[in-house]
């Protein structure tokens, strides 16, 4: 299994505002974390939007990326058709696009491990059905 890890919104609001519930659970996973992590900016885009309401939370969110925090994985028309398929497979939840974005990243990189305080990575399934390590390893998630 690849040793990526997978940064979901919620990890990446909780590690950024310290009113967050899962804040130190999230600070220590990314202490502990010895390989890459890795998000899309779909992730980003969502993220900034949330933490608008802190002050400064915006450019802490850019600045994670921009001092190395994760590495931004793009999206191809080949991805976007994929999240496509996705938003449309688990539409009773409903899927958002940057958790699509995010299985279509696992498959494509091989990884199962998402970052996350997100219940619904117990529910998606990446490539044949595999399903998710969630981080960290919380017992009831958001």
């Amino acid at each position: 299994m690849a040793g990526e890890l997978l940064l979901d919104t919620s990890a990446l609001v909780s590690l950024l505002d310290r009113s967050q519930p899962h804040h130190e659970a999230c600070v220590e996973l990314l202490d502990s974390w010895e390989e890459s992590i890795v998000s899309t900016e779909a992730v980003l885009t969502e993220a900034t939007h949330l933490l608008g309401r802190v002050h400064g939370g915006r450019e802490a969110c850019l600045d994670f990326f921009l001092e190395g925090g994760a590495v931004l994985i793009p999206s191809s028309s080949s991805s976007l058709r994929r999240c496509r398929r996705l938003v449309e497979k688990y539409s009773d939840l409903p899927m958002d696009f940057a958790d699509a974005t995010l299985v279509t990243v696992a498959e494509e990189i091989g990884t199962d491990a998402v970052f996350t305080t997100d219940s619904d990575f117990k529910v998606y399934r990446a490539g044949r059905n595999r399903p998710f390590r969630i981080f960290p390893s919380l017992d009831e998630t958001d």
